[in-house]
């Protein structure tokens, strides 16, 4: 294990064959410089594998502007299409991010009072960082 931060990860340019996280790029307000880090850092052919949330519809400024709601990775969350742009910037190709439905099951109950299943969902996101 190495502390780092995640726009700055603890170690050398193509040295890593996989990343992977769950629900921890939606935290960063650099998002971009996440993806770009990510590309540094992977091998030529090398995959981005990851699960985070995305805002499917853009996210009210009420909920946006909340701390609770950016530490519950509610605000926080990026468009589907920004994401995407995102890692296309990077350099990433085969970009596939998929919405996992099933996740508006128990998001629903992340804020009983609001259904911010209206504007999120949980997706897998995948991309390679090209071989040649």
């Amino acid at each position: 294990f190495r502390l780092g931060a995640i726009e700055y990860l603890p170690v050398a340019d193509q040295s890593v064959d996989v990343i992977i996280s769950n629900c921890v790029i939606n935290l960063s307000p650099e998002k971009s410089k996440v993806f770009r880090e990510s590309f540094r850092v992977l091998k030529p052919g090398g995959r981005l594998a990851v699960s985070d949330v995305v805002a499917t519809v853009p996210i009210p400024d009420t909920i946006k502007n909340d701390a609770a709601s950016l530490s519950a990775c509610i605000s926080g969350a990026s468009l589907i299409e920004d994401v995407e742009a995102m890692l296309s910037e990077a350099g990433f190709t085969h970009i596939r991010i998929q919405p996992k439905d099933e996740s508006k099951t128990f998001m629903r109950e992340w804020v009983p009072e609001l259904d911010i299943t209206h504007y999120l969902i949980s997706a897998t996101i995948e991309a390679v960082k090209p071989a040649g």
